[in-house]
């Protein structure tokens, strides 16, 4: 599923368009509904006011640091997730009818805006977290990626993007927990075609146990010595010396996740290679 952009409803945008609204009226020397609509709306500590203020820690943010992109990207999700989604609704109603009453819809949203890409983005993201559906990984990847080179001023590598949201959402509650698991699967899709039901289950727990260093490392070592047993199954029924070699070595690096240390990416991977490396000796 993908977020469609509603102009209607972006509450950065409608901020924007009244500001140069206010402009236009001033110059034809006239007085400026927008100015008490702004006044109306975007004062105080109103649900939309208080969604406002997350709009401005992008647009007057100015350049910065990737740590500092991914943090402040990080905690306006946050935040936004403790304002009250029928409140806003009602009040983004109210003040599109407000200035329907003042102004020609169509000729007000013909108005250009310089920062409507990263405005529109951050609209995206924001709607993709109050949805109860499962967005599209893709589409979540490409709206982070437009707001880290917006406040960033470089750009950005889409996969290092993929690698930030499946960390981050790991951390959250469950339905965050299933959208890192589909932006993992189709990570790996991407480099093997179709996953092989051993390496689904292995990627689900990583994304579900990731909290629990110990159960993970217990879960790896587990799945790495019922590979390790078909390895050595498979290998002592060749008759392919040069393929018994190459499975010997394979074996040598198949070492247990010690106690000292976390389960990586790289040991997810690891094990993820090492199921396709068994459906390959099964093929042949």
């Amino acid at each position: 599923m993908r977020i469609k952009h509603s102009k209607y409803k972006n509450t950065g945008l409608l901020f924007e368009l009244l500001i140069k609204q206010i402009t236009s009226d001033t110059l034809e020397q006239r007085n400026s509904p927008a100015l008490k609509i702004l006044k109306t709306f975007y004062s105080g500590k109103s649900a939309l006011a208080r969604e406002f203020k997350l709009y401005e820690l992008i647009t007057k943010g100015g350049k910065t640091s990737q740590n500092r992109a991914e943090s402040v990207i990080s905690t306006i999700i946050e935040v936004s997730s403790k304002i009250d989604k029928d409140v806003l609704k009602k009040q983004k109603y109210s003040l599109i009818k407000e200035i329907k009453e003042h102004y020609e819809l169509e000729e007000f949203f013909t108005i250009k805006v310089g920062n409507y890409k990263p405005l529109a983005a951050m609209y995206c993201l924001l709607e993709a977290h109050k949805n109860t559906e499962i967005v599209d990984p893709s589409f979540l990847v490409d709206n982070k990626t437009t707001l880290l080179e917006y406040l960033t001023e470089r750009k950005q590598d889409k996969e290092e993007v993929k690698e930030t949201l499946i960390e981050e959402y790991s951390k959250y509650d469950k339905d965050l927990k299933i959208l890192a698991f589909k932006i993992l699967l189709e990570k790996f899709n991407n480099k093997y075609d179709d996953l092989l039901p051993q390496q689904k289950r292995v990627l689900r727990e990583y994304i579900n146990s990731v909290d629990s260093s110990s159960k993970l490392r217990k879960l790896f070592n587990r799945e790495l010595a019922e590979i390790q047993e078909a390895v050595v199954k498979a290998r002592n029924t060749i008759e392919d010396n040069v393929l018994v070699i190459k499975l010997d070595e394979v074996l040598k690096h198949m070492e247990e996740i010690p106690k000292t240390q976390k389960v990586s990416d790289g040991h997810l991977a690891d094990i993820l290679q090492y199921y396709e490396l068994v459906k390959e000796i099964e093929r042949v």
